[in-house]
């Protein structure tokens, strides 16, 4: 119910806020018309995203009073896939930094790298060439706005650790819409000279309806945003989503937004199958509003991909030919969160029993026990995962990434250019040339950058 409220009201709003000079969707379009740049663009990343995690997503979400296994919004807008290996220095398994550079500038680089090369030049980003087209620019993150992928999108460091230094680089150089967890980076002062250049700053999603214009820097976590299956707001990366799209879209020159569902990956790493669905709903939710909002403004284009697997998931496992997810969606509680609680709780086994949704067998009690004498929250929480695991048939090969190729969606104008197999790097190059032309003033270019602002063609050439 919530999520259909949702996204009435989102369709609603866009169909109400749709510039009066857009083409309509049905009926033939012009050549004038087809050439036309888009006026806004929507990039979308479920961060550690594999195949696996959208195959096991509709598996979720089947509903099994029907025949069908009914597709989901993954299927719906599937264009093709994406090659996401960094620069050979690197190898063939990339990281969140050399993956999220690669979407956000068109160059393969080092792991660890953000927006530099592997001589660590700063080279441009899509979000500077649209601000040098008078566009405005933002990001909506469940991670901290400093972690890897936005950062990429946002600022040149050569090390995603560098944390402090990222933040400090926002003060100077922000976008217009930043809104994802990083509070214990931003100090008072900080927040007070972006204040002081006219932003908003919140820490509440309900003061989100507050905010009527830009620029604003809302950070509703202390470092990420509570994990989905602890958090009060579960769909709260379409809500972040739905007000950056209607703050940017009043701004006439059109925007670059990148969406990050982020903790789809920090599920993935602890091997947390429920976490990783319930990351995975609220992502493909914020592809929901998206796609409302490009329905209602056709002149704009969405792009989903993932800039890499985390976990090596497996649907099934130990030979039997089962996967049993009904039980993921009972569950209330993260594993992290459920594991601290066992040790504030002397009734720790109902608390689990109410938490998973289930009655734990003597064997299971008997590990979840032998985890909570080891007064370990990280062993704990294992163990209330290994329960999930064994209940669902769920398999894992790593606590780290791989290198399978990732799903690519996209809809709105031109997004046929992201139909087939493409390297990450094609694909912010095919971004890139639905920019509009820059204008007769651009904006300087930021000192020490290197610009790559080259016909998409050109940019691959040299990176092949």
């Amino acid at each position: 119910m919530k999520r259909s409220i949702i996204f009435s009201l989102t369709t609603a709003l866009f169909a109400c806020t749709a510039f009066a000079s857009t083409p309509q969707l049905a009926g033939p379009k012009a050549p004038d018309e087809q050439q036309q740049a888009p006026h806004s663009i929507i990039i979308m990343i479920g961060d550690g995203m594999g195949p696996a995690v959208v195959s096991g997503y509709r598996y979720y979400k089947d509903n099994p009073d029907t025949l069908e296994v009914e597709e989901t919004v993954f299927d719906r807008l599937l264009t093709g896939t994406a090659r996401t290996h960094p620069a050979p220095v690197s190898g063939y398994v990339t990281d969140s930094a050399a993956s999220a550079t690669a979407l956000a500038t068109g160059v393969k680089t080092y792991n660890g790298a953000i927006s530099v090369d592997e001589n660590k030049q700063p080279v441009t980003t899509i979000m500077e060439m649209a601000r040098e087209r008078g566009m405005a620019t933002g990001v909506a993150v469940t991670s901290q706005i400093n972690h890897a992928t936005p950062a990429a999108f946002l600022a040149h460091n050569e090390s995603r650790r560098n944390y402090d230094e990222l933040a400090a680089s926002y003060v100077e150089s922000p976008a217009d819409v930043m809104l994802g967890g990083g509070q214990k980076y931003f100090s008072q002062d900080m927040l007070a000279t972006l204040m002081q250049k006219g932003f908003s700053h919140i820490e509440r999603y309900q003061d989100l309806e507050g905010v009527q214009h830009m620029p604003v820097i809302g950070l509703f976590g202390e470092v990420g945003l509570p994990a989905a299956l602890d958090d009060d707001t579960p769909n709260r990366l379409a809500l972040l989503t739905e007000h950056a799209l209607r703050l940017l879209s009043a701004h006439p020159k059109g925007f670059v937004l990148m969406v990050e569902g982020s903790q789809i990956d920090w599920a993935g790493h602890d091997n947390d199958i429920a976490g990783v669905m319930h990351e995975t709903e609220d992502f493909a939710n914020a592809i929901e509003v998206v796609e409302q909002y490009v329905r209602a403004n056709p002149n704009a284009t969405m792009v989903v991909t993932a800039d890499h697997a985390t976990g090596g998931l497996t649907l099934a496992k130990d030979g039997e030919y089962v996967w049993k997810p009904k039980m993921i969606a009972d569950i209330k509680q993260g594993s992290r969160t459920l594991a601290e609680a066992t040790y504030k709780n002397d009734n720790w086994q109902a608390l689990v029993a109410d938490a998973l949704a289930l009655q734990p067998t003597e064997d299971e009690l008997a590990s979840l026990q032998k985890a909570r004498d080891a007064v370990d929250k990280k062993i704990m929480a294992k163990a209330i995962r290994a329960i999930v695991d064994d209940r669902t048939n769920t398999g894992w090969t790593t606590g780290g990434h791989t290198a399978v190729d990732v799903p690519v969606l996209a809809f709105g104008r031109g997004s046929e250019l992201f139909n087939g197999h493409q390297d990450n790097i094609e694909i912010a190059t095919q971004l890139m040339s639905l920019l509009p032309p820059k204008a007769d003033s651009p904006m300087p270019e930021a000192s020490g950058v290197v610009v790559n602002d080259a016909p998409a063609a050109a940019i691959k050439e040299n990176n092949d």
